[in-house]
């Protein structure tokens, strides 16, 4: 939408300039022409504005794309340790970077990729 805001945005820009221009040949609409074409140029660069301020769309209307799992039957969730140190972790330390799951513990400071192992 944002393209299309700035298309129309300098189309109007351009005519309006054209209009106010004309205004001053010979055989000219005169003060209407004047009008006309500063009203263009002013909602020009308000598309303009409007197109700058509003927020890309996005799968969840402009921020980080989300994940929903619907985890069939019963599911046990167990507590996750830090391979490392073994002190407990929080969902708080587990980022998305670059479409891998990466845990950080807050105490020993390791980084590694979180990764799921075979349940047989």
């Amino acid at each position: 939408m944002k393209i299309i805001g700035y298309i129309a945005a300098a189309i109007l820009i351009f005519f309006g300039v054209l209009f106010i221009w004309g205004a001053g040949g010979t055989g000219g609409g005169g003060f209407s022409w004047i009008v006309t074409g500063a009203a263009s140029v002013l909602i020009g660069f308000g598309l303009i504005w409007l197109s700058s301020r509003k927020p890309a769309s996005g799968p969840a209307g402009g921020g980080e794309p989300v994940l929903k799992l619907d985890l069939p039957g019963q599911t046990k969730i167990e507590a996750m340790t830090c391979r490392n140190c073994g002190s407990p972790l929080k969902a708080e330390n587990i980022k998305m970077v670059a479409g891998a799951p990466m845990v950080t513990c807050p105490f020993c400071g390791t980084t590694y990729q979180l990764t799921e192992e075979p349940k047989w």
